[in-house]
Parts: structure tokens; C-alpha cells; sequence
């Protein structure tokens, strides 16, 4: 045995001798380790409805590569197939349909689309609602026409409706009657034709009729059945009672409070 053989050997048996020594596990054990397993199963089921959850929503969806549903994203823009409906407002710059299919508007309530300026001043205004289609400024078209069978109306509550082109409105009843009311006045321009009413019978009703006393005792007492239409400066037009000759002038004074 060597010299440092020896010493080492020698100190090892003048060591302490620890008493009662205690052995420590190392781990995870009890009721730690079951909550730790359970937190363990519990992630992994959450992490498998969740994925199901994922494929379900792309299923239903309809989610590819170019979009979902009826939403399609395409290098001209956005096209929607079908039938689709919007909750929010909708900013669009162009919307049109394909060249073989309607474009429908459709609401429960009211369809509204404003135009705006680039400051955000709107600048027109189109609502349809439960009477019809409403302008809120002036509305420039080649044709408007009703639905068959229904009536059409242009009307303006409280302002003018205004009808004009560079070359003339046609308005023309095929299968109905035509009818403008006004509650002031009604005016009809030529600027360089005429004005040509072409019909079998022409009716000018609630035309205010002027006195006009026959010099024939005799005929006074005869119903007058017959007039003659006359015409004011102004052109107002009124009634005369016919005679042999015009009596426009005798009956002249409804022309002085015209």
C-alpha cells in the first residue's frame, strides 16, 4: 500500500458517522400528480373541441383559398354569388350584377344609398321604402317604368316635380290612363315646337264660364247647351255661351280678375 493510500483509508475512518440518516424521494406523488394529470387531460380535451370547432366553422363557411361563402376576392374586386346579407353599413365604389341576372335590394325596412363628395357632404340620396322609390336631389335616367300591372307615380310632396330633356319627355299609358295633378300650377313649354294634344275627345273640366246676355228675348229663356271656348291674353282659358257670332268679347271680364 502506497504512502497516500494509506492517508486517505485512515480519514475515511475518522469520520462522523451520521445517525439516523433520512432518504428524500424526488418527484411528483399524491394528489399533486392526479390534479397535474387531470389539468393535463382537460388541455388536451380543450385542444380537441377546438380544432373540431375550426374545421366545422371552414366547413359551414365555405372558407378557400379565394374566399368564403358567396364572397369571392378577385383581382376586379369582391363578387358575392347569391343571396347575402349585410347587418352593417356598405361602402362600395361600383356594384353591378352579371350580365344574365337581376341585382335585388332587399330589406325588411328601408333601402338606403347616398352618394358623398370626397369631404363626405352627401351629395345624393335614394330611399326605397313601403311607397315607392325617394330622390333626394335630381335623378337623371333614360327610363322609368312600373312593375306590369301596377301603377306608376311621380310625385313631390312639398316641392316641383320637374321633367325636362334636351330633346323632349315622352310619356305614353299603354294599357292605362294618364294623370298630372298639381295643387298650383301646371305648366307645359315647347321652346321650339309646339304642343300637340292628339286624342278623340279632348276635356278641359272645372273651366270657369262667363256671362254673356243673348239679344233674343226669346232664346233667354232656352237652356244653353253650347260654348265657346275662349282665351285671356294671359292665357287663361273660360267659357262663353255659343252665339251666332263669338261672344268671347262680351264675356271678357274673367279675363280682368285673372
Amino acid at each position: 500500500m502506497t504512502r497516500e493510500q494509506y492517508i486517505l483509508a485512515t480519514q475515511q475512518n475518522n469520520l462522523p458517522k451520521a445517525e439516523n440518516a433520512q432518504l428524500y424521494p424526488v418527484g411528483i406523488y399524491g394528489w399533486r400528480k392526479r390534479c397535474l394529470y387531470f389539468f393535463v387531460l382537460l388541455l388536451l380535451v380543450t385542444m380537441i373541441v377546438n380544432l373540431a370547432m375550426t374545421i366545422w366553422i371552414l366547413k359551414v363557411m365555405n372558407f378557400t383559398v379565394d374566399g368564403m361563402g358567396n364572397l369571392r376576392v378577385t383581382k376586379k374586386g369582391i363578387r358575392l354569388e347569391g343571396i347575402s346579407e349585410f347587418l352593417l353599413p356598405l361602402y362600395v365604389k361600383e356594384i353591378h350584377s352579371r350580365k344574365d341576372s337581376p341585382l335585388v335590394l332587399q330589406s325588411d325596412r328601408n333601402v338606403t344609398v347616398n352618394a358623398r363628395n370626397h369631404m363626405g357632404q352627401l351629395t345624393g340620396q335614394l330611399t326605397v321604402g313601403t311607397e315607392g322609390a325617394v330622390f333626394g336631389h335630381s335623378v337623371e335616367t333614360p327610363h322609368i317604368r312600373a312593375e306590369p300591372s301596377q301603377d306608376l307615380r311621380l310625385e313631390s310632396p312639398t316641392r316641383s316635380l320637374i321633367m325636362e330633356a334636351p330633346r323632349g319627355v315622352q310619356v305614353s299609358a299603354a294599357a292605362g290612363d294618364f294623370k298630372a295633378t298639381c295643387r298650383k300650377e301646371l305648366h307645359l313649354q315647347s321652346t321650339e315646337g309646339e304642343i300637340f294634344l292628339n286624342a278623340d275627345t279632348i276635356r278641359l273640366g272645372n273651366l270657369p264660364t262667363g256671362s254673356f246676355s243673348p239679344s233674343s228675348p226669346s232664346s233667354s229663356h232656352s237652356r244653353q247647351t253650347v260654348y265657346e271656348l275662349c282665351v285671356c291674353p294671359n292665357g287663361k282659358l273660360y267659357l262663353s255661351p255659343a252665339g251666332v257670332g263669338s261672344t268671347c268679347q262680351s264675356s271678357s271680364n274673367i279675363c280682368l280678375w285673372s
